[in-house]
Protein backbone atom coordinates (compact mmCIF):
# COMPACT_ATOMS: atom_id res chain seq x y z
CA UNK A 1 0.00 0.00 0.00
CA UNK A 2 2.69 2.51 1.21
CA UNK A 3 4.73 2.11 -2.24
CA UNK A 4 1.29 2.15 -4.15
CA UNK A 5 0.27 5.76 -2.58
CA UNK A 6 4.24 7.05 -3.29
CA UNK A 7 4.01 5.69 -6.86
CA UNK A 8 0.56 6.92 -7.40
CA UNK A 9 1.13 10.70 -5.36
CA UNK A 10 0.81 13.43 -8.31
CA UNK A 11 0.78 16.36 -5.97
CA UNK A 12 3.57 15.67 -3.11
CA UNK A 13 3.98 19.09 -0.36
CA UNK A 14 7.60 18.75 0.81
CA UNK A 15 8.04 20.69 4.09
CA UNK A 16 11.97 21.43 4.66
CA UNK A 17 12.92 21.92 8.20
CA UNK A 18 15.03 25.34 9.53
CA UNK A 19 17.70 23.15 10.43
CA UNK A 20 18.15 21.98 6.91
CA UNK A 21 18.69 25.35 5.36
CA UNK A 22 20.08 27.58 7.83
CA UNK A 23 22.23 27.43 11.16
CA UNK A 24 23.07 30.10 13.68
CA UNK A 25 26.20 30.66 13.31
CA UNK A 26 27.02 29.89 9.46
CA UNK A 27 23.74 31.52 7.98
CA UNK A 28 22.62 29.93 4.88
CA UNK A 29 23.39 26.14 3.57
CA UNK A 30 23.29 27.13 0.29
CA UNK A 31 24.95 23.51 -0.77
CA UNK A 32 21.90 21.64 0.43
CA UNK A 33 19.55 24.31 -1.17
CA UNK A 34 21.15 23.59 -4.34
CA UNK A 35 20.97 19.96 -3.85
CA UNK A 36 17.39 19.96 -2.62
CA UNK A 37 15.88 21.68 -5.66
CA UNK A 38 17.54 19.06 -7.98
CA UNK A 39 16.28 16.60 -6.12
CA UNK A 40 12.54 18.33 -6.40
CA UNK A 41 13.24 18.84 -10.47
CA UNK A 42 14.03 15.71 -10.76
CA UNK A 43 10.59 14.84 -9.07
CA UNK A 44 8.97 17.43 -11.64
CA UNK A 45 11.00 15.17 -14.72
CA UNK A 46 8.92 12.40 -13.30
CA UNK A 47 5.57 14.40 -13.68
CA UNK A 48 5.19 15.58 -9.94
CA UNK A 49 3.73 18.49 -8.87
CA UNK A 50 5.53 20.10 -5.73
CA UNK A 51 4.92 22.46 -3.37
CA UNK A 52 7.34 23.76 -0.78
CA UNK A 53 6.32 24.56 3.01
CA UNK A 54 10.47 25.76 3.83
CA UNK A 55 11.40 27.26 7.50
CA UNK A 56 14.59 28.78 7.78
CA UNK A 57 13.67 32.96 7.62
CA UNK A 58 14.52 33.59 10.90
CA UNK A 59 17.60 31.52 11.38
CA UNK A 60 18.53 33.52 8.42
CA UNK A 61 17.59 36.65 10.16
CA UNK A 62 19.34 35.99 12.92
CA UNK A 63 22.67 35.41 11.24
CA UNK A 64 22.53 38.61 8.98
CA UNK A 65 21.52 40.52 11.91
CA UNK A 66 24.39 39.57 13.95
CA UNK A 67 22.19 38.78 16.99
CA UNK A 68 23.69 36.13 19.60
CA UNK A 69 20.59 34.71 20.60
CA UNK A 70 17.66 33.66 19.26
CA UNK A 71 15.33 36.63 19.13
CA UNK A 72 12.58 36.54 21.99
CA UNK A 73 10.81 39.69 21.92
CA UNK A 74 8.23 39.91 19.00
CA UNK A 75 9.09 43.33 16.81
CA UNK A 76 13.06 41.59 16.94
CA UNK A 77 11.42 37.57 15.94
CA UNK A 78 9.43 39.33 13.01
CA UNK A 79 12.58 41.82 12.02
CA UNK A 80 14.66 38.77 11.57
CA UNK A 81 12.36 36.98 9.90
CA UNK A 82 11.67 40.03 7.12
CA UNK A 83 15.67 40.29 6.80
CA UNK A 84 15.73 36.75 6.65
CA UNK A 85 12.71 35.52 4.35
CA UNK A 86 14.52 37.43 1.47
CA UNK A 87 18.13 36.20 1.79
CA UNK A 88 16.04 32.39 1.81
CA UNK A 89 14.14 32.94 -1.48
CA UNK A 90 17.15 34.32 -3.26
CA UNK A 91 18.78 31.37 -2.37
CA UNK A 92 15.89 28.92 -3.06
CA UNK A 93 15.61 31.37 -6.58
CA UNK A 94 19.09 30.86 -7.97
CA UNK A 95 18.86 27.02 -7.10
CA UNK A 96 15.98 25.95 -9.07
CA UNK A 97 17.06 28.60 -12.14
CA UNK A 98 19.95 26.30 -12.47
CA UNK A 99 17.39 23.18 -13.34
CA UNK A 100 15.50 25.91 -14.91
CA UNK A 101 12.34 25.86 -12.70
CA UNK A 102 10.28 28.59 -11.95
CA UNK A 103 9.98 29.39 -7.88
CA UNK A 104 6.95 31.49 -6.27
CA UNK A 105 7.09 32.83 -2.32
CA UNK A 106 3.77 32.41 -1.02
CA UNK A 107 3.33 34.22 3.07
CA UNK A 108 0.46 32.81 5.09
CA UNK A 109 -1.20 33.18 8.36
CA UNK A 110 -3.59 30.98 10.25
CA UNK A 111 -6.40 33.73 9.39
CA UNK A 112 -5.54 33.52 5.64
CA UNK A 113 -6.91 29.96 6.01
CA UNK A 114 -9.44 30.03 8.89
CA UNK A 115 -11.24 32.45 7.05
CA UNK A 116 -13.31 30.52 4.39
CA UNK A 117 -13.27 32.96 1.74
CA UNK A 118 -9.83 33.70 2.11
CA UNK A 119 -8.83 29.93 2.35
CA UNK A 120 -10.43 29.31 -1.25
CA UNK A 121 -8.83 32.08 -2.25
CA UNK A 122 -5.23 30.91 -1.42
CA UNK A 123 -6.11 27.85 -3.00
CA UNK A 124 -6.77 29.00 -6.34
CA UNK A 125 -4.09 31.31 -6.12
CA UNK A 126 -1.68 27.88 -5.50
CA UNK A 127 -3.80 25.83 -8.19
CA UNK A 128 -2.77 28.76 -10.88
CA UNK A 129 0.85 28.25 -10.11
CA UNK A 130 1.29 25.17 -10.51
CA UNK A 131 -0.74 25.16 -13.64
CA UNK A 132 2.08 27.48 -14.97
CA UNK A 133 4.52 24.68 -14.04
CA UNK A 134 5.71 26.98 -10.87
CA UNK A 135 7.12 25.71 -7.59
CA UNK A 136 5.44 27.78 -4.76
CA UNK A 137 7.30 28.00 -1.62
CA UNK A 138 5.17 28.75 1.23
CA UNK A 139 6.31 30.11 5.02
CA UNK A 140 4.77 31.55 7.49
CA UNK A 141 3.91 35.58 7.16
CA UNK A 142 6.44 35.48 10.34
CA UNK A 143 6.80 39.96 9.55
CA UNK A 144 3.00 40.15 10.69
CA UNK A 145 1.93 37.54 12.78
CA UNK A 146 1.14 37.83 16.22
CA UNK A 147 0.32 34.80 18.15
CA UNK A 148 -3.81 35.08 17.48
CA UNK A 149 -2.98 34.09 13.92
CA UNK A 150 -0.04 32.29 13.93
CA UNK A 151 0.46 28.47 12.95
CA UNK A 152 2.94 28.25 15.68
CA UNK A 153 5.73 26.05 13.38
CA UNK A 154 5.61 25.06 9.80
CA UNK A 155 4.91 20.92 10.93
CA UNK A 156 1.74 21.98 10.98
CA UNK A 157 1.43 24.47 7.76
CA UNK A 158 2.00 21.83 5.57
CA UNK A 159 -0.33 19.86 7.14
CA UNK A 160 -2.82 22.39 6.44
CA UNK A 161 -1.12 22.98 3.25
CA UNK A 162 -1.47 19.62 2.20
CA UNK A 163 -5.06 20.04 2.68
CA UNK A 164 -5.34 23.57 1.00
CA UNK A 165 -3.73 22.12 -2.54
CA UNK A 166 -5.63 18.81 -2.42
CA UNK A 167 -1.99 16.98 -2.15
CA UNK A 168 -1.62 13.48 -2.79
CA UNK A 169 1.64 13.35 -0.03
CA UNK A 170 2.84 14.87 2.48
CA UNK A 171 6.93 14.51 3.05
CA UNK A 172 8.17 16.06 5.67
CA UNK A 173 12.13 16.47 5.75
CA UNK A 174 13.78 16.33 9.22
CA UNK A 175 17.01 15.94 10.34
CA UNK A 176 16.28 13.28 11.93
CA UNK A 177 15.29 9.85 10.09
CA UNK A 178 12.05 9.15 11.48
CA UNK A 179 9.74 8.00 14.57
CA UNK A 180 11.16 5.65 16.69
CA UNK A 181 9.87 3.62 19.66
CA UNK A 182 12.22 5.90 21.87
CA UNK A 183 13.94 9.35 21.84
CA UNK A 184 17.39 7.46 20.16
CA UNK A 185 19.68 10.20 22.17
CA UNK A 186 18.65 8.95 25.30
CA UNK A 187 18.56 5.10 24.45
CA UNK A 188 20.41 4.10 21.95
CA UNK A 189 17.92 0.75 21.72
CA UNK A 190 15.49 3.05 20.19
CA UNK A 191 14.30 1.38 16.67
CA UNK A 192 12.38 3.05 13.88
CA UNK A 193 8.92 2.66 13.39
CA UNK A 194 8.89 1.94 9.12
CA UNK A 195 4.62 2.54 8.92
CA UNK A 196 1.87 4.19 11.27
CA UNK A 197 -1.38 2.56 10.36
CA UNK A 198 -2.94 5.24 13.31
CA UNK A 199 -1.54 8.31 15.12
CA UNK A 200 -2.92 6.70 18.82
CA UNK A 201 -1.83 8.20 21.75
CA UNK A 202 0.77 6.20 22.55
CA UNK A 203 2.17 7.06 19.18
CA UNK A 204 1.99 10.81 19.98
CA UNK A 205 3.92 9.61 23.48
CA UNK A 206 6.96 8.30 21.77
CA UNK A 207 7.20 11.83 19.35
CA UNK A 208 7.98 13.59 22.61
CA UNK A 209 9.09 17.17 22.19
CA UNK A 210 11.26 19.43 20.16
CA UNK A 211 14.34 18.58 19.28
CA UNK A 212 16.54 22.16 18.68
CA UNK A 213 16.34 25.53 19.22
CA UNK A 214 16.21 26.50 15.60
CA UNK A 215 13.26 24.41 15.13
CA UNK A 216 9.52 25.43 16.83
CA UNK A 217 8.54 22.25 16.58
CA UNK A 218 9.52 18.48 17.34
CA UNK A 219 8.87 15.12 16.29
CA UNK A 220 5.35 15.80 18.02
CA UNK A 221 4.68 18.87 15.55
CA UNK A 222 5.24 16.48 12.84
CA UNK A 223 3.22 13.48 13.99
CA UNK A 224 0.09 15.65 14.70
CA UNK A 225 0.90 16.93 11.60
CA UNK A 226 0.51 13.80 9.63
CA UNK A 227 -2.54 13.03 12.30
CA UNK A 228 -4.45 15.89 10.39
CA UNK A 229 -3.14 15.00 6.73
CA UNK A 230 -4.67 11.23 7.52
CA UNK A 231 -8.17 12.81 7.93
CA UNK A 232 -7.97 14.31 4.21
CA UNK A 233 -6.96 11.07 2.68
CA UNK A 234 -3.17 12.57 2.96
CA UNK A 235 -0.31 10.14 3.47
CA UNK A 236 2.66 11.31 5.49
CA UNK A 237 6.26 10.39 4.98
CA UNK A 238 8.97 11.86 7.59
CA UNK A 239 12.58 11.43 6.57
CA UNK A 240 15.81 12.47 7.05
CA UNK A 241 16.49 15.58 4.68
CA UNK A 242 20.29 15.41 5.47
CA UNK A 243 21.09 12.11 3.30
CA UNK A 244 21.04 13.03 -0.03
CA UNK A 245 19.66 9.75 -1.28
CA UNK A 246 16.51 9.44 1.02
CA UNK A 247 14.00 11.57 -0.86
CA UNK A 248 14.86 9.85 -4.13
CA UNK A 249 15.08 6.45 -2.83
CA UNK A 250 11.68 7.25 -1.13
CA UNK A 251 10.40 7.97 -4.45
CA UNK A 252 11.74 4.80 -6.12
CA UNK A 253 9.69 2.68 -3.88
CA UNK A 254 12.27 1.83 -1.15
CA UNK A 255 11.50 1.98 2.86
CA UNK A 256 12.74 4.58 4.50
CA UNK A 257 11.63 7.12 7.27
CA UNK A 258 8.59 6.49 8.99
CA UNK A 259 5.23 6.26 6.34
CA UNK A 260 1.65 7.63 8.23
CA UNK A 261 -1.34 5.61 6.05
CA UNK A 262 -4.22 8.05 5.47
CA UNK A 263 -7.53 7.11 6.76
CA UNK A 264 -10.11 4.95 5.16
CA UNK A 265 -12.68 7.48 4.86
CA UNK A 266 -11.65 11.16 3.49
CA UNK A 267 -13.26 14.29 4.92
CA UNK A 268 -14.43 16.67 2.60
CA UNK A 269 -12.71 20.12 2.42
CA UNK A 270 -15.00 21.93 3.96
CA UNK A 271 -15.43 18.98 6.83
CA UNK A 272 -11.48 18.71 7.07
CA UNK A 273 -11.39 22.92 7.21
CA UNK A 274 -13.63 23.33 9.95
CA UNK A 275 -12.07 20.20 12.17
CA UNK A 276 -8.30 21.12 11.32
CA UNK A 277 -8.04 24.44 10.47
CA UNK A 278 -10.25 26.74 12.22
CA UNK A 279 -9.67 27.74 15.64
CA UNK A 280 -12.18 27.15 18.40
CA UNK A 281 -13.83 30.43 20.03
CA UNK A 282 -15.27 28.43 22.89
CA UNK A 283 -16.38 25.49 24.28
CA UNK A 284 -19.99 23.16 24.87
CA UNK A 285 -20.34 20.36 27.35
CA UNK A 286 -22.99 18.20 26.30
CA UNK A 287 -24.95 15.74 28.56
CA UNK A 288 -24.41 11.69 27.70
CA UNK A 289 -27.80 11.45 25.09
CA UNK A 290 -26.13 14.47 23.14
CA UNK A 291 -22.95 12.64 23.08
CA UNK A 292 -24.49 9.61 22.04
CA UNK A 293 -26.79 11.25 19.54
CA UNK A 294 -23.55 12.75 17.71
CA UNK A 295 -21.10 9.98 17.84
CA UNK A 296 -23.14 7.07 17.28
CA UNK A 297 -26.85 8.58 15.04
CA UNK A 298 -25.42 11.61 13.47
CA UNK A 299 -27.60 13.74 14.57
CA UNK A 300 -26.97 17.68 14.52
CA UNK A 301 -26.40 19.24 18.21
CA UNK A 302 -29.59 20.66 19.74
CA UNK A 303 -29.62 23.00 22.55
CA UNK A 304 -31.38 20.55 24.96
CA UNK A 305 -28.34 18.39 25.17
CA UNK A 306 -25.91 21.13 26.58
CA UNK A 307 -25.04 21.98 29.86
CA UNK A 308 -22.41 24.67 30.11
CA UNK A 309 -21.00 27.01 27.76
CA UNK A 310 -17.47 29.05 27.64
CA UNK A 311 -15.82 31.31 25.83
CA UNK A 312 -17.20 34.42 24.37
CA UNK A 313 -18.43 34.21 20.70
CA UNK A 314 -21.11 34.79 17.70
CA UNK A 315 -22.76 32.78 15.25
CA UNK A 316 -20.71 30.94 12.41
CA UNK A 317 -17.66 30.71 15.11
CA UNK A 318 -16.16 27.11 15.59
CA UNK A 319 -16.74 25.68 19.11
CA UNK A 320 -15.14 22.55 20.52
CA UNK A 321 -17.46 20.11 21.84
CA UNK A 322 -16.46 17.53 24.98
CA UNK A 323 -18.59 15.27 27.07
CA UNK A 324 -18.97 15.54 31.03
CA UNK A 325 -15.54 14.25 31.59
CA UNK A 326 -14.06 17.04 29.81
CA UNK A 327 -12.77 15.33 26.67
CA UNK A 328 -13.42 16.96 23.18
CA UNK A 329 -14.58 14.81 20.65
CA UNK A 330 -15.94 16.79 17.72
CA UNK A 331 -16.09 20.47 16.85
CA UNK A 332 -18.41 22.66 14.43
CA UNK A 333 -19.68 25.92 13.68
CA UNK A 334 -22.28 26.97 15.99
CA UNK A 335 -25.87 28.59 14.52
CA UNK A 336 -25.88 31.30 17.79
CA UNK A 337 -23.62 33.04 19.61
CA UNK A 338 -22.41 32.50 23.19
CA UNK A 339 -24.87 34.39 24.81
CA UNK A 340 -27.71 32.94 23.12
CA UNK A 341 -26.48 29.54 23.70
CA UNK A 342 -26.26 30.11 27.56
CA UNK A 343 -29.78 31.19 27.10
CA UNK A 344 -31.42 28.53 25.51
CA UNK A 345 -29.51 25.15 26.94
CA UNK A 346 -31.13 22.58 28.10
CA UNK A 347 -34.03 23.51 26.40
CA UNK A 348 -35.96 21.98 23.89
CA UNK A 349 -36.03 23.68 20.13
CA UNK A 350 -39.63 24.43 20.48
CA UNK A 351 -38.92 26.68 23.31
CA UNK A 352 -35.73 28.65 21.56
CA UNK A 353 -38.70 31.50 20.31
CA UNK A 354 -39.84 31.95 23.81
CA UNK A 355 -36.43 32.51 25.45
CA UNK A 356 -34.94 34.43 22.56
CA UNK A 357 -37.39 36.05 21.44
CA UNK A 358 -36.52 34.83 17.96
CA UNK A 359 -35.43 31.34 16.19
CA UNK A 360 -33.17 31.21 13.35
CA UNK A 361 -32.59 27.19 13.11
CA UNK A 362 -33.55 24.14 15.66
CA UNK A 363 -29.79 23.42 15.68
CA UNK A 364 -27.06 24.64 18.01
CA UNK A 365 -24.20 23.27 15.38
CA UNK A 366 -26.12 21.38 12.10
CA UNK A 367 -24.85 17.77 11.38
CA UNK A 368 -23.21 19.26 7.72
CA UNK A 369 -21.11 21.82 10.17
CA UNK A 370 -19.82 18.90 12.95
CA UNK A 371 -16.65 17.15 12.92
CA UNK A 372 -16.11 14.34 14.86
CA UNK A 373 -12.24 14.18 15.78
Amino acid sequence: MRDQIVKDAKRVVIKVGSRLVAARGTGLNTERIDRLAGELSGLKAQGKEIVMVSSGAIVCGIEKLGLKDYPKSLPLKQAAAAVGQSRLMWAYEKAFEKEGRKVAQVLLTREDLTNRARFLNARHTLSALLEYDVVPIINENDTVAVDEIRFGDNDSLAGMVAHLVDADLLVILSDVEGLYTEDPRHNPNATLIPVVTDVTAEIERRAGGATSAEGTGGMRTKVLAAKKAATYGVATAIISGERPTLLKALFHGHTVGTFFLPKGERLTSRKHWIGYTVKVSGRLTLDDGAVEALTRKGKSLLPSGITEVSGDFKAGDAVSCQDGAGREFAKGLVNYGSEAIAKIKGLKSGEIQKMLGYKDYDEVIHRDNLVML
